[in-house]
C-alpha cells in the first residue's frame, strides 16, 4: 500500500492527444483516485505542480534494457527522462529461453550488446519469475533470433520439421509465461536466414495467443520499401498486429523518403491491416560492427566468422559486396568517419573514435580497418552509424501516426553500464522530443508529443489501465518543467542525464524527486494475460 498523494495545480496533459488543463490529481494505493479541481488533501502528501506539466509516465516502446536492468535496477537514464515502462527483448534478441547446451552460444551471440551479463539455462517462465525488482515496469518479448539459435544454431537454411516444432514449442512456453509477443531482427543472422513460411508459422501462433509481433525490418537501407511491404503483407496474411520498430531510411541514397513510408503505412491501415511504427529522434543508429557486413559472414558462430576474416578471398568478396550495395541494413555512408566506436569491451581505448580516425593512425583503408577490428575484439564491438537524414527524422516526428521509442538501454554514468560512449538516445530521447522538437522547433504541439510517448504506445501495445491519466488507472506519472526540459547527452559526452524532469511516480510511489532517485523499486513485470487486452 502506498501513501496518498495529491498533485496540486499542474497543467495536466492526459496522454489522449487532447490539449491539457490546469487541475489536481489524487493518487492512492498505486492508482489514480480522482482528477478534478480542489481535491481534498487530508493526510496526503502535497506535490505543488504549479507551472509544471503533469503527464502519464512515458512508455519506451522500443528498448534493449534487458541487457542492463539486472545490473542497475534503478533504471536511472530512463527514470530521469520520465520513463515508467520499458518494452524489452527487441530485434530478435532476448536473454531467454536459454537451453543448457546453448547457454554459451547465446552468451557469444549477445556479447556485443551485453558483454557484462552472465547467462544461465532458463525457461522463459523461470526468467520472468526471477527478474529483479526494478524502478520501471517492464514488458517482455521473446526474440525470434534467440528461438532460432536454440533450435538450430547459426545455420543459413530453412528449419527442419523438428526444428520448426522446437521453435514453436519455445514460443508457446514464452507466451504462456506472459511475454507480450515475439520480436524479430530480419536484417541480421540468424533472423536473416528465415523465410516466409517460417515466419508465418510463428505468426499464426501469435494470433492464436492474442499476442503481438515487433519487427526490425529486413532492410532499413536500399530495399527499405520492399521490407515495409514484407511487413505489411505479413500483417495482412497472418492477421497479427505488427509494430515496425525504429522506422528509418538509412543510407544517403534513401534520404527524403519519410513521407512515402508514412503514406504506405496509412494506405495499409485504411484496408484494415494492423500495423504501427515508432522512431528514435536521432540521425545515428547503433549496432554491432559485425552486423554492418553481409549476414553470411556470421554463419556458424563467432569462431567461424573470425576464421573467415583470415581468408583474403573472403575479405575481397566482402569488399565487393559493400562497394556494390552499401553496408548491410545501413546503405551507403558518406565515409568511414560516419562510424564511431561506441562500446568495445576488449579495446576500450578506442571508444568514441571513428573508423576513419583509427584507419589513418594505422595507415590503412577504413574498410580493412573495420574487418581487422572485428577480429581484434572478437565481434563484440558496438558502433554508432551516422546514416539518417535530419529532415526524415523531423518528418517522422511531425507525423501523428509515429510513436517515440529510444532503442536505448537503461544505464548510468558510473559502474558497469557507464563504460564506453553509448548512443545519447539512452539518456535523452524523450527530453529531446519535448524540449527541442516540441518547444524549440515547434514541430509538434506538446500534447501531441506526449500522446506519441504515452497513449499511442499504450494503444499499440494493448496495454490496460496505463498510458493515460484516468481515474482507476495505474499511477504512473511524470511531472516536468516545460521551459527547462532538455536533452543534455551528446555523441561526444553521452553519459549526461536529461534536465527538467521534476518528479516520476511509478505505481503510486515516487521514484524520482527532482535530481534525487529515491531508490524505490516500484516497477512491475507486466504480463500479457493480466495486463493487456486480448
Amino acid at each position: 500500500m502506498t501513501e496518498p498523494i495529491v498533485i496540486r495545480g499542474g497543467h495536466v496533459i492526459d496522454g489522449s492527444g487532447a490539449p491539457g488543463r490546469d487541475t489536481d490529481i489524487a493518487v492512492e494505493d498505486g492508482r489514480i483516485l480522482e482528477i478534478g479541481d480542489n481535491i481534498a488533501t487530508s493526510g496526503a502528501e502535497i506535490i505543488d505542480a504549479t507551472n509544471r506539466v503533469v503527464a502519464p509516465g512515458f512508455i519506451d516502446i522500443k528498448t534493449h534494457s534487458d541487457w542492463t536492468l539486472p545490473l542497475m535496477p534503478e533504471a536511472e537514464s530512463k527514470i530521469r527522462q520520465g520513463v515508467t515502462t520499458e518494452v524489452i527483448g527487441h530485434c530478435g534478441y532476448s536473454c531467454a529461453p536459454a537451453l543448457p547446451e546453448k547457454v554459451d552460444a547465446l552468451a557469444d551471440y549477445l556479447s556485443p550488446s551485453a558483454p557484462w551479463l552472465t547467462f544461465r539455462a532458463t525457461t522463459f517462465a523461470d526468467y520472468l519469475a526471477q527478474y529483479p525488482a526494478l524502478s520501471v515496469n517492464t514488458v517482455h518479448l521473446v526474440g525470434h533470433n534467440t528461438l532460432r539459435l536454440m533450435a538450430m544454431g547459426m545455420e543459413d537454411r530453412p528449419p527442419t520439421k523438428g526444428e520448426m516444432a522446437h521453435m514453436l514449442s519455445l514460443l508457446h512456453e514464452a507466451l504462456g509465461a506472459g511475454a507480450l509477443g515475439m520480436s524479430s531482427g530480419l536484417f541480421t543472422a540468424p533472423g536473416s536466414y528465415s523465410n516466409v513460411e517460417e515466419m508465418v508459422a510463428l505468426g499464426k501462433s501469435l494470433v492464436d495467443a492474442n499476442a503481438r509481433y515487433f519487427t526490425h525490418l529486413r532492410d532499413e537501407g536500399n530495399t527499405v520499401f520492399d521490407s515495409m511491404q514484407e511487413a505489411m503483407e505479413f500483417a495482412e496474411q497472418v492477421g497479427v498486429h505488427v509494430q515496425i520498430v525504429h522506422m528509418k531510411l538509412s543510407g544517403t541514397d534513401n534520404w527524403g523518403g519519410a513521407g512515402k513510408a508514412m503514406d504506405l503505412l496509412a494506405d495499409a491501415r485504411r484496408t484494415g491491416v494492423k500495423i504501427d511504427c515508432d522512431i528514435y529522434p536521432y540521425t545515428a543508429a547503433s549496432n554491432p560492427l559485425k552486423n554492418l557486413f553481409p549476414p553470411w559472414l556470421q554463419e556458424g558462430g563467432v569462431d567461424a566468422m573470425i576464421a573467415r576474416l583470415g581468408d583474403d578471398n573472403i575479405r575481397i568478396r566482402l569488399r565487393e559486396a559493400v562497394d556494390a550495395e552499401g553496408l548491410n541494413n545501413f546503405g551507403r555512408i558518406p565515409d568511414w568517419d560516419a562510424i564511431r566506436i561506441s562500446i568495445s569491451p576488449n579495446l576500450p581505448q578506442y571508444a568514441g573514435r571513428t573508423i576513419a580516425d583509427i584507419a589513418a593512425e594505422r595507415g590503412i583503408d577504413g574498410f580493412w580497418t573495420a574487418l581487422d577490428y572485428i577480429v581484434e575484439d572478437r565481434g563484440q564491438t558496438r558502433v554508432l552509424v551516422s546514416s539518417i537524414s535530419e529532415k526524415d527524422v523531423k518528418d517522422f516526428v511531425r507525423s501523428p501516426d509515429v510513436m517515440i521509442g529510444s532503442d536505448g538501454n537503461s544505464v548510468a554514468p558510473n559502474g558497469t553500464t557507464g563504460q564506453g560512449k553509448p548512443h545519447p538516445r539512452f539518456y535523452g530521447t524523450f527530453a529531446k522530443v519535448l524540449g527541442q522538437y516540441s518547444r524549440d522547433e515547434e514541430l509538434v504541439p506538446l500534447h501531441a508529443a506526449i500522446w506519441k510517448m504515452t497513449g499511442a504506445s499504450a494503444r499499440a501495445l494493448g496495454l490496460k489501465n496505463r498510458g493515460l491519466l484516468r481515474e482507476g488507472y495505474a499511477a504512473d506519472i511524470t511531472i516536468f518543467d516545460p521551459v527547462t526540459v532538455a536533452e543534455r547527452a551528446t555523441y561526444e559526452d553521452p553519459h549526461s542525464f536529461a534536465a527538467g524532469i521534476d518528479r516520476v511516480i511509478v505505481n503510486g510511489t515516487t521514484v524520482l524527486c527532482y535530481d534525487e532517485h529515491t531508490g524505490a523499486l516500484a516497477g512491475r513485470t507486466l504480463r500479457r494475460q493480466k495486463d493487456f487486452h486480448a
